[in-house]
């Protein structure tokens, strides 16, 4: 398990997100920020992390999942603490599901799980 990190919840950078989405600022955050709190705060982690050895230059997103118990708040600070919970190679490529647990004020609130394709150097 990686160590929490802490995200604040801004209203410029919200508004901007939800522009690009086509969506009114005036809305509040877009479930889809989740991909910001939740797993940009930490799939730098894994990334960084000498120990998991991830070919970043062969990697690829291939799959995002969220479960919500609710939306977070403008201005609201957000934990999230990530750990890998499969990493398996398949036939020469490496899947890798990092699953992140988000929390505000101790109660959780978001849950975060992305599938990493990693294929072998050409």
């Amino acid at each position: 398990m990686y160590p929490p990190v802490e995200f604040t919840i801004e209203a410029p950078h919200v508004e901007a997100f939800a522009r690009a989405l086509g969506t009114d600022p005036a809305g509040g955050v877009p479930p889809t920020y989740a991909a910001v709190y939740a797993l940009g705060t930490t799939a730098r982690q894994l990334f960084e992390d000498a120990e998991a050895a991830v070919d970043f230059a062969n990697l690829l997103h291939r799959e995002q999942e969220f479960e919500w118990q609710r939306q977070p708040e403008i201005g609201e600070t957000v934990t999230a603490q990530a750990q890998v919970i499969s990493d398996v190679n398949r036939r020469g490529v490496r899947l890798i599901t990092l699953e992140s647990s988000v929390t505000a004020g101790g109660t959780p609130f978001c849950r975060s799980r992305a599938v990493f394709v990693i294929g072998s150097p050409s």
